[in-house]
């Protein structure tokens, strides 16, 4: 009897190791996509993967980070008035400036971010931060989901494309 109970003891353990060794190893291929492969396994960044493209900075953006990034959707890239993207992705330049301004260095979490009253760009810009009712702001952006982490940061997905200030 007591060989039977050890045996069981064994196969149950075996049993509990096998699958904290595989919840592991899920959790570091959850863990291994960086920010723009998360970006667009989430199916609603298109036109944030396209400007990056065009801008040159997807590599930026897959490497080492860490990076906290503001990703506005594609809904939110259709709130541009008419022209304004397809000029966008013509120039360059500007791309560039508006899509860094979407960017801060280091890996800020939301429990981070509402401690903020500000925070400055990859782009050299501030972007204003506020806590309005239940909702977190980026300049006049909403966060609609935060915390979206990735390999190398995370992505605070917001509902308006932000742009830098002019000079």
């Amino acid at each position: 009897m007591n060989t039977f109970r050890l045996s069981a003891i064994t196969v149950i353990l075996f049993a509990v190791a096998l699958i904290s060794i595989n919840a592991q190893d899920y959790s570091t291929k959850v863990m291994s996509k960086d920010i723009v492969t998360t970006a667009v396994d989430a199916g609603m960044f298109k036109t944030l993967a396209t400007a990056l493209t065009e801008a040159g900075l997807i590599e930026t953006l897959q490497g080492k980070g860490p990076f906290t990034v503001f990703a506005p959707t594609d809904e939110a890239f259709e709130k541009l008035p008419k022209g304004t993207l397809e000029s966008l992705l013509k120039d360059k330049v500007a791309l560039k400036k508006i899509l860094l301004y979407h960017v801060v260095s280091g890996k800020v979490m939301s429990g981070d971010v509402v401690k903020l009253t500000e925070a400055t760009t990859v782009e050299g810009s501030k972007v204003k931060i506020k806590i309005d009712g239940k909702n977190v702001m980026v300049n006049n952006a909403k966060v609609i989901k935060a915390d979206v982490v990735a390999s190398n940061g995370v992505i605070h997905v917001i509902d308006t494309v932000i742009l830098p200030p002019t000079k």
